[in-house]
């Protein structure tokens, strides 16, 4: 940050100063985000029973604020400069100053990017997307800034100013859109076909269906309630047996820490007909489909019989 308003004081550019003032922003909001990052670790407790993930969230959302704020009073002050130019100077020492820093936040945020999918940190990762944003609006204003140079036309950096800017604006707007869904418990539909791939993969016969599948993120951890079908007359051994069997698998494969709450339901004689358990002393009548598992189809909170009967309804 320092580096590039020093740059700003050489030049007088008002491209550099727009990157200078997003620098900031870095600073602000890596400040809060090594605060969430810390407090998101923090064991459970009688008061956060789901942990304080959460607060990851918010260290995104103001990230994303401060990034969209900074954006627009960009944009206005290269629109006053269109208006009340200042004359530049000393570019290429601006320029060499800028590329050092563009190198470095590149390279950080590359690094910070790895490690938040390593850890499964969300803040990490934002943080770090946030950086790498920083490196290519500094790619930019570094193309700009060597066209003014040769060129010597002063408008460049005025418009070269409102495109960072812009990019800017619409880069904060993402972050803040990400947290906003993430603290209202979006779906995030990625992370299910993750979940149900898993579960079709590896299910098991006794499984007849798995439905009303949600998931939340809660900082490094998942947490996925759900409804299985199990057989009728399996005891409640049996029963908490196969939960332990899913809860395992999901852990195993999904590679994310993952807390599960199973409802179990017994199966009905509509379930007979797509139902894969061999030697069944209860079934009233032949297997005839199979039902591959997808998003679409375990997220609704109905058994999977009833979509087959609402499709054969639609066909006939």
């Amino acid at each position: 940050m320092l580096s590039k308003f020093t740059a700003y004081l050489i030049t007088h550019s008002n491209a550099i100063l727009t990157d200078a003032v997003e620098s900031i922003v870095n600073v602000i909001a890596s400040g809060f985000a090594f605060y969430s990052i810390y407090l998101s670790a923090q064991p459970r407790d009688e008061n956060h029973p789901y942990g304080h993930g959460k607060v990851e969230f918010f260290s995104v959302f103001l990230e994303g604020g401060l990034i969209f704020i900074a954006g627009i009073l960009i944009v206005g002050k290269a629109c006053y400069n269109i208006f009340f130019p200042e004359q530049i100077q000393h570019i290429l020492k601006g320029i060499g100053i800028i590329t050092a820093t563009g190198i470095v936040n590149f390279s950080l945020g590359t690094y910070m990017i790895k490690q938040g999918k390593t850890l499964n940190s969300l803040t990490i990762m934002a943080d770090g997307k946030h950086l790498q944003v920083d490196a290519y609006s500094t790619l930019g204003l570094l193309v700009g800034l060597f066209l003014l140079y040769f060129t010597g036309i002063q408008q460049i950096d005025v418009f070269l100013s409102l495109g960072l800017g812009s990019y800017i604006v619409y880069s904060g707007y993402a972050l803040l859109r990400k947290s906003i869904g993430g603290l209202m418990d979006e779906s995030d539909f990625e992370l299910i076909d993750k979940v149900v791939l898993v579960l079709d993969t590896y299910r098991k016969d006794s499984w007849i269906d798995i439905h009303n599948l949600r998931v939340q993120r809660y900082g490094h951890e998942l947490h996925i309630d759900c409804h299985m079908t199990l057989p009728n007359y399996f005891d409640l051994v049996k029963v908490h047996e196969e939960v332990s069997a899913v809860d395992q698998l999901v852990n195993t494969h999904v590679h994310v820490d993952t807390e599960l709450f199973i409802h179990a339901d017994p199966c009905l004689p509509a379930c007979c007909h797509y139902c894969r358990m061999k030697d069944c002393p209860i079934r009233s009548e032949e297997k005839q489909i199979d039902i591959p598992w997808t998003s679409a189809l375990v997220v609704k909170n109905k058994k999977h019989f009833e979509d087959t009967f609402h499709e054969a309804n639609k066909l006939s």
